[in-house]
């Protein structure tokens, strides 16, 4: 069937109903603007969608798309940018989720280098440095909240005569240590003992659910009679939920890649863009708090311009996927303008991801 002709109708997430033409029309005009950064005039348009039409048809078809909320024009041209929606629209319609070629998976994997033993921490911040490497713009991620971390063992060890050493393993690995002060001796047959009841009663729990039933699971359990297991006892039963409740660690570590590349970028020539964007690289809580709310459902979220809940977010796009250690998730991702590769970018953040799962994993 001649394409011209065949005006098949498009649904976007938005309600709006596009024609093939208008939906190839906003694909060229997307398309200029990401590669180009200047608005997309009728000529350009014309000769990038294919459609054998004049620019006046085009300009024509571009007005409409500017009516239903996908193009806009700045003062002083008469060439058109996609708004928020035709982002959304591009992303969610048109583009197809290609793969990195052989030559970037080599890249990626010499920028995580994954040789040797590694923790988490330096895997997240190779892992952020390679997401800003490849992609031009700023790599993020968060290390995993302790949250659903799962409780593998606990041991008690005997400091001194009045303090106990509590050691927590963490399913990922992760060892805690906390003191625990204590009011006369400790047999060591004590600490034995219950030692044993806690793995035996906390192990295999997250610590969310250690902290919210941990007096429900010890009361009226006792290894002995011994007045020191009782105190001991006690003291987990008040302190508990403070014993593991790690809070320094609990929201996560934001780590950010090679700010550098977003400065080059056409947007932050201006003065007031570029201060825009070192605010947001210095006001962490920002983006830390905008990573820590996503939800990835086992894939891609991405959240563009004035889809985020933050105002200071409103010219950035983040495409971010979930990592996995133990039992706890962690966020990576890319930040960026607005007009950005999309299909580059989805790319490496789930080949990124897809890669960090598995050194974890291994």
């Amino acid at each position: 069937m001649d394409r011209q002709k065949r005006e098949t109708r498009l649904a976007t997430p938005r309600g709006h109903d596009l024609t093939e033409r208008e939906s190839r029309v906003l694909e060229a005009v997307v398309r200029s603007y990401v590669e180009s950064a200047e608005p997309a005039g009728s000529r350009t348009v014309a000769r990038l969608c294919g459609l054998g039409v004049s620019p006046a048809t085009i300009r024509n078809t571009m007005s409409d798309l500017e009516e239903k909320g996908y193009l806009t024009h700045p003062h002083h041209s008469a060439g058109r940018v996609p708004t928020d929606l035709a982002y959304r629209y591009h992303v969610d319609q048109i583009i197809q989720r290609p793969n990195l070629t052989r030559e970037e998976e080599d890249q990626l994997l010499r920028e995580l280098d994954p040789g040797g033993i590694t923790t988490v921490e330096r895997l997240l911040r190779r892992a952020a440095r390679a997401l800003s490497v490849l992609s031009l713009e700023l790599g993020v991620g968060l290390a995993p909240r302790l949250e659903e971390a799962v409780l593998e063992k606990l041991e008690l060890l005997k400091v001194s005569s009045r303090r106990i050493l509590l050691v927590a393993t963490v399913r990922s690995g992760l060892v805690r240590t906390v003191y625990v002060d204590f009011d006369g001796e400790v047999p060591d047959d004590t600490l034995v003992a219950l030692t044993v009841l806690l793995n035996e009663r906390l192990g295999g729990l997250t610590l969310r659910e250690i902290r919210e039933t941990l007096p429900q699971r010890l009361r009226d359990s006792r290894p002995d009679d011994s007045p020191a297991t009782e105190e001991l006892l006690n003291i987990f039963i008040q302190s508990g939920s403070d014993l593991f409740r790690w809070e320094e660690l609990e929201e996560g570590e934001l780590v950010l890649g090679k700010t550098s590349v977003l400065a080059s970028q056409p947007e932050f020539k201006d003065g007031a863009r570029l201060k825009e964007l070192i605010e947001l690289t210095e006001r962490r809580e920002i983006l830390l708090k905008a990573l820590s709310s996503r939800d990835h459902q086992g894939g891609l979220q991405i959240t563009i311009g004035g889809e985020h809940d933050q105002e200071e977010l409103s010219s950035f796009t983040l495409v971010t996927a979930e990592y996995r250690v133990g039992g706890m998730k962690g966020v990576i991702g890319i930040i960026g303008p607005t007009r950005m590769p999309y299909e580059k970018v989805i790319a490496i953040v789930d080949s990124t991801s897809a890669l960090v799962n598995r050194i974890l994993g291994e």
